[in-house]
């Protein structure tokens, strides 16, 4: 059975954009980008929300990882082209080959099967997203930069408490730290 696993990257204070809705505060260093690309070599599918797969989808699929560009962001925009993408949105009308759309009311059950069907990992994006689908996931991936931006969008706006249980944590060279959580 596969695994939903939800991964968002934030301040250290919890927020996955700033006030004025920026990730600027998030600059990847070359060890983040060398872990994102590990956890993408395992990763069966990406379900996104709506605004995550509109900041991720141009830029990996035309801008950046062309001749010129880094290694390691070449080997990213290859990686995430060859992933299957769903994108889970009602306003969408279209989206390009390789990037399923799914409607909401759909969600659940196609991520149901995604999981039934598979022994792959789902990375899941988008916190609007993953309160919709919490029941489904059973991950909690955290990447944290080290600065505080006092507020702006969290990492997960539940309206109840979720106990977790850290099972995986450590600190990249840069200052980024890793916490891998399950349910408890």
């Amino acid at each position: 059975m596969g695994k939903v696993i939800y991964w968002m990257n934030t301040s250290i204070d919890g927020y996955i954009e700033d006030r004025d809705g920026g990730m600027d505060f998030m600059e990847p260093a070359e060890d983040f980008k060398e872990a994102a690309n590990d956890h993408l070599r395992r990763t069966a599918a990406f379900l996104f929300g709506r605004r995550l797969y509109e900041a991720m989808e141009k830029p990996w699929t035309q801008d950046l990882g062309k001749e010129g560009a880094p290694a390691v962001e070449r080997e990213f925009a290859r990686l995430y082209k060859e992933t299957p993408r769903y994108v889970i949105s009602d306003t969408l009308q279209t989206v390009p080959e390789g990037v399923t759309l799914v409607r909401r009311e759909d969600a659940a059950s196609v991520v149901t099967r995604l999981k039934q069907e598979s022994d792959g990992t789902f990375q899941l994006g988008g916190p609007e997203l993953a309160v919709s689908l919490l029941d489904l996931i059973d991950e909690f991936w955290v990447y944290a930069f080290p600065v505080l931006v006092g507020g702006g969008k969290p990492y997960l706006p539940v309206r109840e408490a979720l106990r977790l249980r850290l099972v995986e944590h450590h600190c990249l060279a840069s200052g980024i730290t890793f916490r891998r959580y399950v349910r408890t």
